[in-house]
């Protein structure tokens, strides 16, 4: 369901209205003590916001893209942090483009009310990275069952959801007649897999992420886990990146909004040497540069999300609306830091928080050099890189 500017604008005031029941010192709490945001995951479910693409038939709002990327844009604006929620919406597009009628029956309603939690999403690895086609995850065909071996890595809120899209190869790569060949998609319930198979472990890093380790040994998922057709994985996550990667984006505008809003009031009422720093060219003129790279990257992701509604390939549109996002939030969070002096890394004002969660979304989920590559090769017609 497409929806016009007002209805778009009553979103945007329904979760900001949502977000304010969260403030600073309940992201702060959490931040300290490396927790789940339970209770902001729940309120976003209660209020329907984390079920937005799922069809109405489902218990879900059937809503566009475009919705979503207001929903996590001003759950970032708030100075909330979308993480625990923007997984569900992008891995949710692959389970609804190519899901059997028996998963979306049994998992969507639940996952709509609640009841259950798709939050991970398991591709990367430790020896392949960003190259995909190099995973090593094994799922092997014995009769009613697939055996999977192997291990992910960057698996985040693996803690915290009770389903998993897991990318394993079902083919060994040098038996396919195409490298893209031979990965099959899963939809794994990981409370039954959980110490049958199925091993996580969390990694402590520079932002509160949830993320985690994820190790396979002899784990038996049934056959009707399998998304689609067998070998064709690959294929079908690449519409979910697609969405990720717009949604990351419209996230990113999300926190830039917030830095400079944080700056512009802070210079306002800072005074040094006898009037508000704001006066100073040398403070206001980065704030205005960061607002106006903001809102040329907004354009951007606005548009990559209307390409990627009406159906069409969005892997361009996706990969510049996430770069562009992501390096004009980098850009306003470092602005903002400089402009509060000492107290930007002081943890009550909420910007050292902030700094360091926007500071991942210019390496993930992909790296900014892989998206040059990817317009070079795909858009400019240069010869491949890698």
């Amino acid at each position: 369901m497409q929806l016009d500017n007002d209805e778009l604008a009553e979103i945007r005031r329904a979760v900001r209205a949502l977000c304010e029941e969260f403030p600073g010192e309940y992201w702060r709490k959490k931040d300290r003590d490396r927790a789940y945001p339970a209770e902001f995951v729940d309120a976003l479910t209660k209020s329907g916001f984390l079920a937005a693409l799922i069809p109405e038939e489902f218990g879900g709002s059937g809503l566009k893209l475009d919705a979503a990327c207001v929903i996590m844009e001003e759950v970032q604006a708030a100075g909330c942090n979308g993480a625990a929620a923007h997984a569900q919406m992008y891995v949710m597009n692959t389970l609804l483009r190519y899901g059997s009628d028996e998963q979306k029956n049994e998992y969507l309603p639940k996952i709509a009310s609640g009841d259950m939690r798709l939050q991970a999403f398991g591709v990367s690895e430790p020896t392949s990275g960003t190259d995909t086609l190099s995973l090593k995850t094994r799922a092997v065909r014995e009769g009613d069952e697939y055996v999977i071996n192997g291990q992910k890595i960057w698996t985040s809120r693996a803690e915290h959801s009770d389903l998993m899209m897991l990318l394993a190869r079902t083919t060994p790569k040098d038996e396919v007649a195409k490298k893209t060949e031979g990965l099959s998609l899963f939809l794994v319930n990981m409370q039954e897999a959980l110490g049958n198979g199925l091993t996580i472990k969390p990694i402590r890093t520079m932002m509160n992420h949830s993320t985690t380790e994820v190790f396979f040994d002899d784990m038996r998922i049934p056959a009707s886990a399998l998304i689609g057709e067998e070998g064709k994985g690959f294929r079908y996550i690449l519409s979910g990146m697609n969405a990720e990667r717009v949604l990351i984006a419209a996230e990113c505008i999300g926190d830039a909004k917030w830095f400079i809003e944080k700056a512009t009031a802070y210079a306002n009422e800072r005074e040094v040497f006898s009037g508000p720093i704001g006066k100073n060219q040398g403070v206001q003129f980065p704030i205005a540069r960061s607002y106006a790279q903001t809102c040329a990257a907004e354009l951007m992701v606005r548009h990559a999300a209307q390409v990627y509604d009406e159906g069409g390939n969005a892997g361009a549109e996706a990969n510049m609306a996430k770069m562009l996002a992501s390096e004009a939030s980098w850009t306003a969070a470092d602005m903002c830091v400089q402009t509060h002096g000492g107290f930007g890394f002081a943890e009550e004002y909420d910007v050292e928080r902030k700094f360091r969660e926007a500071r991942l979304y210019t390496v993930a989920p992909i790296s900014t050099n892989l998206i040059l590559s990817y317009l070079a090769e795909h858009v400019l017609g240069l010869p491949r890189s890698y």
